[in-house]
């Protein structure tokens, strides 16, 4: 005879609902969370806020990291299918844990930010693994089309003026950077210069063209 809920069987009610009901939260358990897995890196915290907010509400499940070491120990924790790294947190080079994503897992998407954009550290970025670049203040449609983005668009048209001398210092300035993975000192050795020389030139935002 099949047990029914009742007044009848109150035990044998109670006994079957309570296992009903961890059955429900075990499968609940094992359900993995739907939403992409996707890591943040940039130091400044407020821009970082509003930009994780807004990928949460396009259905990101977002975590944020302000300094590289911070980020590589979320990386390993939780295993991001998408990551959006800027290119200067802090005094460090995100160009580096580009790399150390690229290690951890190969498959792992990844768009670099920057507010300081330059042809070098555009091409060391995909050469280490991301799959675009985008110039800050990038919004969230811009990163998440960048980020699902495996061409690159034909129809980019070149400049038709050579760069300004302004921007070629600055274009030669990071070329000789990223040959010294990204070591100020050793930067200014090669270039020449002194250390706080370069950190001011540095500090400055490109020439627009």
């Amino acid at each position: 005879m099949q047990t029914r809920f009742s007044s009848e069987h109150p035990v044998d009610s109670i006994r079957i609902y309570k296992l009903a009901l961890q059955e429900k939260h075990m499968s609940n358990e094992d359900t993995p969370n739907e939403n992409p897995v996707l890591l943040l890196v940039d130091d400044d915290e407020i821009y970082c806020e509003v930009l994780s907010d807004a990928l949460r509400k396009r259905n990101y499940a977002v975590s944020t990291a302000h300094n590289l070491a911070t980020a590589l120990e979320l990386a390993r924790d939780i295993e991001p299918e998408y990551a959006v790294v800027d290119l200067r947190i802090g005094t460090e080079s995100g160009l580096q844990l580009v790399k150390q994503l690229g290690e951890l897992d190969d498959n792992t998407r990844i768009v670099m930010l920057t507010g300081f954009a330059s042809v070098t550290t555009a091409v060391e970025s995909i050469k280490l693994g991301a799959v675009h670049y985008l110039t800050k203040p990038a919004t969230a449609d811009e990163v998440v089309a960048a980020l699902h983005r495996d061409e690159g668009d034909a129809t980019v048209e070149p400049a038709e003026q050579p760069l300004s001398v302004k921007r070629l210092e600055w274009e030669h300035l990071q070329k000789v950077l990223s040959e010294h993975k990204g070591n100020i000192s050793a930067a200014a050795r090669a270039l020449n210069m002194h250390r706080r020389t370069l950190q001011r030139k540095l500090a400055k935002h490109p020439v627009k063209e």
